[in-house]
């Protein structure tokens, strides 16, 4: 805004204090804004608050103002979720931190084929996301939710990770891809 210009919900020129204030008491009810309600509450004739109102385009200046609040509202959100994801992201770093930590203490043949499974689906999960990949959406024994490793047998359990073991072969012979 140059400096000097009036924004449409500040007083206008010419627009006397009573007449602005109001204006202040039409832009400030909202959605529920009325000349009648601004009458009633400063207890001035309907005709005259009227006349203020067509004089000094009330319609047009709250219009302005709720695009400016909601500008302002959005930018206050938009920071929001920044300073969230930045927080988030620290976070997730310390937590990684501390799972690597653990991971590397970890023995593999004391996991159970269940706890291998679900190692290989988290880091599959996160090596996809982070290479900006979707997620794998494909029959319900191959997606993360649909996997209910609890629910298989030793024998189904060794023979999926049997699967995921040959798949992973497969990917690293290929590159990574």
């Amino acid at each position: 805004m140059a400096e000097g210009t009036v924004e449409s919900w500040e007083r206008q020129s010419g627009e006397s204090p009573q007449a602005f204030e109001a204006f202040a008491v039409y832009r400030d009810l909202g959605t529920t804004r009325s000349v009648t309600k601004v009458a009633r509450e400063l207890d001035k004739s309907r005709a005259l608050v009227g006349r203020w109102s067509r004089q000094f385009a009330w319609v047009m200046r709250a219009t302005a103002y709720d695009r400016e609040q909601d500008r302002e509202f959005l930018a206050e959100q938009a920071q929001a979720r920044r300073e969230i994801s930045r927080r988030h992201a620290k976070l997730a770093q310390a937590a990684q931190s501390k799972a690597v930590a653990r991971l590397q203490t970890l023995d593999p043949r004391e996991l159970s084929p269940s706890d291998l499974l679900r190692y290989i689906q988290v880091a599959t999960e996160i090596e996809r996301r982070a290479v900006g990949e979707a997620p794998v959406t494909g029959p319900a024994e191959d997606r993360d939710q649909g996997v209910d490793v609890a629910g298989l047998s030793d024998e189904d359990r060794r023979a999926r990770m049997e699967q995921l073991r040959r798949e992973l072969e497969r990917r690293l012979s290929e590159g990574g891809s």
